[in-house]
This record gives C-alpha cells, sequence and structure tokens, in this order.
C-alpha cells in the first residue's frame, strides 16, 4: 500500500497563507541574517521591516541557506509517522538549498528532494503542481518525475523600480546603477528555466505606471503557448492601485482561470526593494 505524502517547501516559495493552507503545504523559512541577529523569513523578519531598518540603518540583511541537518530534523517526524516527503527547493543555481535538501535525502528514505529551478511564485507555481497531483493519488515516484519536468515550463520574471538594493547587496555597480537613475530605466529580470540563473532582460525607461503595462503586454501578447489555468502578479510591496492596474493589463491579452496575488517574502524584497513586480506563469 503507498504511504500517504507530505509536501514541503521551502519559504521563499512566496505563496500566501491561503494558498498554504489550501494546498496544505508545511513552509520551512529560510535563514536572513541583519546586523549580527538572525531571524526567519516571514516569522519574525518581514519584508517592511527590512525597509525600515534599511532607510534608518542603510544595512541590507544577507539571507543563509537550509543546512542539510535542519532538513533532516524538519522532515523525520513526517517520514516516522509513516508518511512519503517532496520537498520543493529554491533553484539550484540561486542558493545552495537544493544541494543541502538532496544531501539529507540520500540520508533519509522517503525524503524526495525536487529544484525547482526558480524562486518566489515561479517556484510556487512547481509547489502547486506537486499537490495537484498528491490529491490526484498518484505515486509519489510518478510526481516527482511529472514536477521535475513541469519546472523547465515555468516562465518567471520581474520588473525591478530601482537598482539601490541590487546594488547595495553587490549585484549592481554604482555606475550602472547611476546610468539606470538617469535614464529612468527599470530593467526586467528574467529567471533562466536551464540552469535557475536569473539574466536581464528588457530594460524599460519611463514612469513604473508605463513600465509596467508594457511589460505585462511584452510576456502576453500574440502567445498561444501559456497555461490559462493560473498566473501570478507577485510584488515586493507596491500599491493596490499598481495590482490593479496589472491585473487590467493582463485581462487585455489573455483570461487565466486563476489570477493569483501574492508578496514577496524577504529573500526576494532584500534584493529587489520595493516596487518590484513580475508576473508568472506556466507554459503548455
Amino acid at each position: 500500500m503507498a504511504k500517504p505524502i507530505v509536501l514541503c517547501a521551502d519559504s521563499t516559495c512566496d505563496l500566501s497563507p491561503e494558498l498554504i493552507e489550501k494546498y496544505n503545504v508545511h513552509i520551512l523559512p529560510l535563514h536572513v541574517n541583519l546586523d549580527g541577529n538572525s531571524y526567519m523569513d516571514g516569522v519574525d523578519m518581514t519584508p517592511d521591516e527590512i525597509y525600515a531598518y534599511y532607510r534608518e540603518h542603510k544595512v541590507l540583511p544577507t539571507t543563509a541557506a537550509t543546512n542539510m541537518a535542519e532538513y533532516i530534523d524538519f522532515v523525520t517526524p513526517f517520514i516516522e509517522a509513516g508518511n512519503d516527503v517532496i520537498y520543493v527547493n529554491l533553484g539550484s543555481g540561486i542558493s545552495v538549498t537544493h544541494n543541502n535538501c538532496r544531501m539529507a535525502a540520500e540520508d533519509t528514505p522517503g525524503l524526495y528532494a525536487i529544484d525547482s529551478g526558480n524562486l518566489s511564485t515561479g517556484m510556487g507555481h512547481v509547489v502547486i503542481a506537486a499537490a495537484e497531483r498528491i490529491a490526484a493519488g498518484m505515486p509519489v515516484e510518478q510526481i516527482v518525475e511529472e514536477v521535475r519536468a513541469f519546472t523547465k515550463k515555468v516562465e518567471a520574471s520581474f520588473v525591478v523600480d530601482t537598482l539601490e538594493f541590487l546594488h547595495k547587496g553587490g549585484r549592481c555597480s554604482a555606475v550602472a546603477m547611476l546610468g539606470a537613475n538617469v535614464l529612468k530605466l527599470k530593467p526586467c529580470i528574467e529567471v533562466n528555466n536551464d540552469d535557475s540563473t536569473m539574466t536581464v532582460g528588457k530594460k524599460y525607461r519611463g514612469s513604473l505606471d508605463k513600465v509596467l503595462v508594457e511589460y505585462v503586454k511584452d510576456r502576453l501578447e500574440g502567445r498561444d503557448d501559456i497555461c490559462t489555468d493560473r498566473i501570478f502578479i507577485t510584488h515586493s510591496g507596491i500599491s493596490d492601485e499598481r495590482v490593479q492596474l496589472v491585473r487590467e493589463a493582463i485581462e487585455q491579452y489573455m483570461h487565466f482561470d486563476e489570477v493569483l496575488i501574492t508578496r514577496a517574502g524577504c529573500t526576494i524584497s532584500a534584493h529587489c526593494g520595493p516596487n518590484t513586480l513580475g508576473i508568472l506563469f506556466a507554459r503548455k
């Protein structure tokens, strides 16, 4: 008889509390280190607290991956209770979390580690894909195989309003930041499905409202290769009016059964800063 399956994920999947409950996902927070203190992403540290601290002290946190022992400690109670565990990780090209979880799985029969190849709700799409297959009663090996194949179909990108946070975190030179500010450039950051690395795509110019509408058009217009079951609008702290602007822009080009709006956690927010927004969906 097949064992029940428990679904777990890193906190960087950025699913809302409602979606976490709906799909019965067990979340393990990543570590957020700020000014000598360690916090848990989304538990005792929030993006708004990061922004407030940065405004006052000009210091940003660093994030630390979950280690192998922490993964084993987290999943052992589920396995000892007679379950298999599917664990979806932040993309291996972005963090060592998956490698740590994979090594934990080598020492823990019943633990299956999946490299999402993505971040934020790009990873969230992968978590939901696993949850739907668990609910359908598929065998664990089949779920793992299908979900690993699905990771290559997720399309994730974000428009960054300011390069200040990327610069402060060492991911953007002062010259590039100055040039972008002078020209009012807002780059699109894209996730590469092959190795889960992030690259700079189109560099938009103009007001954020104008850029967001143009960005949605670029991602959706004229395409027939997109799954229309769901799309995420995920942001790092932005006005409700801009979220609605993006939602209306999406409807101009494509109808989705679900338009899910989520707030990014500490990891994305600390790297990209406020007013970052992305639309994330899957291809057929």
